[in-house]
């Protein structure tokens, strides 16, 4: 089962990484309705998909490494969670976002209790 849930995890956080970090005008473009981002804006968005990288390829990896399981799993709660407590505040103090970062709010909450299922499971 986490074997299973880590390959999961890291399929699905590779395309978010790579739509933030190939092209950072376009997705802000497209997705956030920015017509331009200035340079910074452009390092966060590819710092991020560096960061959603290396996580995806843990994840990858730690699937195959059944010692690296609960380890993993524990990481995607990590990440999920802080990225959920983070938009939560920003929705709070800013108000609500563009539709894709409530999508992504949306499914970074369901995953919480999931990956915590799959952490309990022998």
């Amino acid at each position: 089962m986490k074997k299973f849930y880590l390959i999961f995890a890291s399929l699905a956080v590779t395309p978010i990484a790579l739509l933030y970090g190939i092209a950072p005008d376009w997705f802000a473009r497209t997705f956030l309705g920015m017509p331009q981002i200035n340079l910074s804006l452009v390092h966060i968005f590819r710092a991020i998909m560096g960061l959603y990288l290396a996580l995806g390829l843990f994840w990858l990896y730690a699937a195959f490494k059944p010692e690296w399981h609960r380890v993993a799993v524990l990481t995607t709660i990590v990440f999920s969670g802080g990225l959920v407590v983070g938009r939560l505040l920003s929705v709070l103090v800013d108000g609500f976002p563009s539709p894709i970062l409530i999508f992504y709010l949306v499914v970074e909450l369901a995953l919480v209790p999931i990956a915590i299922w799959v952490l309990r499971r022998p």
